[in-house]
């Protein structure tokens, strides 16, 4: 294995944050740390903002300025470029979730749109990203999925979410952009996937352009990769997968025991760690036909793709392998892989205060449910504000 332990230089770490905005991480995390704050003050938030309290500014200056780059992409712009000047790329994404309608939908199309043609100009933003039900309703995929018999209006429904993914593909691939599509709950990702792979064949014939999401809590994932790569061999096409654990575990539990299915999340956490580390090395195995985007927060797990790099040779900078971490988490692991070299993007949540509400909340929670996230944030904080103050 890799025995330098880079992720333990605090200095490259933080050396974007002033001592106020190092004070503030220590102090978000300290609060996250705490379960029944957070779910109090998850509570008193939500119930403030459906009041109208006048709390945005609050929550501006403290949660939303640590996790989010902006309101807009032009909001964004100091956070994207201050990132770049220490190698590390952003990638924008649109958190607001949760919409229903075609106006809605059309005007997530025609966001995510204006952020490709933004990045279009800009080196630090080589990729972009949407989520399938940012451009249609969750039910329909969900029907779709189960093979149900849609009606005429939902037909029509459907070409309109088809026609939007296909623009934004379409857009990618002129701009000269990857476009990752995020990963959701698995009784609609059976749609999802089917239209991503018909992206892939039409849009991946000279290199991975587009990239779906493989959520490696689901223990048939992995499979499923393989049933893609013998796909995408057979008809000339390549493959680009965002490797991530997951993000709906709860819900996919509770899920299977209400409908008395079998869980299709793994048993274990070393069930998980295991299926995402066999799932990184496969693909690295067949980079010739794959590309990699590693968005982990797992240090194990990056370690491990960094040896098997270097095991086989691979360039540190090798354009078809990416790592990613959330703007807000894992600065240790982002920019100690940047300063080596690697190529590294953050996700760049962004929106308005309001609407980018729910992201942020589910942001605090994931962070108090994952077993030792907030600890190692809150280790490294601290080792580097000792650091700072043995230097004045």
């Amino acid at each position: 294995m890799i025995t330098e332990p880079i992720f333990e230089n605090t200095k490259i770490a933080f050396a974007l944050k002033s001592d106020v905005e190092l004070e503030r991480a220590f102090f978000l995390f300290k609060m996250i740390s705490i379960q029944p704050l957070v779910k109090i003050g998850t509570a008193a938030t939500n119930l403030a903002i459906k009041a109208n309290l006048p709390v945005e500014g609050l929550i501006r200056v403290t949660v939303f300025n640590h996790f989010c780059g902006g309101v807009n992409e032009e909001d964004c712009l100091p956070v994207i470029d201050k990132m770049y000047e220490k190698g590390v790329s952003s990638v924008l994404d649109y958190s607001v979730e949760g919409k229903e309608n075609e106006a809605e939908f059309d005007s997530a199309l025609t966001t995510v749109l204006r952020i490709m043609d933004f990045a279009k100009e800009r080196k630090a933003m080589p990729i972009a990203v949407f989520k399938p039900t940012g451009f249609g309703r969750f039910k329909l995929f969900e029907k779709l999925g189960r093979g149900d018999d849609l009606s005429k209006e939902e037909r029509d429904e459907w070409h309109r979410v088809e026609s939007r993914f296909e623009t934004v593909c379409k857009k990618a691939k002129d701009n000269g952009l990857a476009l990752l599509i995020d990963a959701e709950e698995s009784w609609m990702q059976d749609a999802a996937d089917e239209l991503v792979t018909k992206m892939m064949q039409k849009y991946n014939t000279e290199k991975a352009v587009v990239f779906n999401t493989l959520q490696l809590y689901r223990h048939d994932r992995l499979d499923y990769l393989k049933k893609q790569h013998e796909l995408a061999r057979q008809n000339g096409y390549y493959l680009g997968y965002k490797i991530v654990r997951g993000a709906y575990m709860e819900k996919e539990n509770e899920r299977a025991e209400e409908y008395k299915y079998e869980s299709p999340i793994c048993k274990n956490k070393f069930a998980t760690d295991t299926n995402f580390d066999q799932t990184a090395q496969y693909i690295l195995d067949h980079l010739e036909d794959i590309c990699l985007f590693a968005g982990t927060h797992n240090e194990d797990s990056t370690y491990l793709i960094m040896e098997q790099m270097k095991m086989k040779g691979i360039p540190n900078d090798d354009p078809r392998i990416w790592f990613g971490q959330l703007y807000g988490m894992s600065d240790h692991i982002s920019f100690n892989l940047a300063d080596k070299g690697y190529n590294v993007a953050k996700y760049v949540p962004f929106g308005p205060v309001k609407d980018v509400m729910p992201y942020l909340i589910r942001r605090a929670e994931e962070n108090t449910s994952v077993a030792g996230q907030t600890g190692r944030e809150l280790s490294l904080l601290s080792k580097e504000k000792k650091r700072r103050k043995l230097e004045e």
